[in-house]
């Protein structure tokens, strides 16, 4: 009887937990690291455009930050395109306070998010 309850229990649905709401930015600021000559660039890229830093292209789809608080976290869409490669080098969400979360696998390069521009 009990396991049946405790199953009971753990099969039950369970409300989601509120999530953020998010304002976009107009761009984001994106650091870039050659890992090789330790260059280190900090890469102002708006909404939908690109810039390239040594063998790498970076666009940015779009960034967030959280409702009210532009210098808070930054969520940004951001694909690594390697020069003469077919396949981009990543491809995906960044989370400004948790770069590992989803990060960069790239034996030159590390990219990660530092925050939404507004203007």
């Amino acid at each position: 009887m009990i396991r049946a309850v405790a199953l009971a229990l753990l099969l039950a649905p369970v409300p989601l937990l509120a999530q953020e709401t998010v304002t976009p930015g107009t761009g984001a600021i994106i650091r870039a690291l050659d890992k090789l000559t330790g260059e280190v660039v900090d890469l102002r890229i708006a909404n939908g455009a690109s810039a390239v830093f040594g063998r790498i292209t970076v666009s940015l789809r779009e960034c967030r930050y959280p409702e009210g608080n532009p210098s808070g976290d930054a969520y940004a869409f951001v694909t690594v395109q390697e020069k003469d490669k077919d396949a981009p080098a990543f491809a995906g969400w960044m989370v400004g306070s948790s770069p590992a979360l989803n990060a960069m696998d790239h034996p030159r390069y590390d990219v990660w998010a530092l925050r939404c521009t507004i203007s």
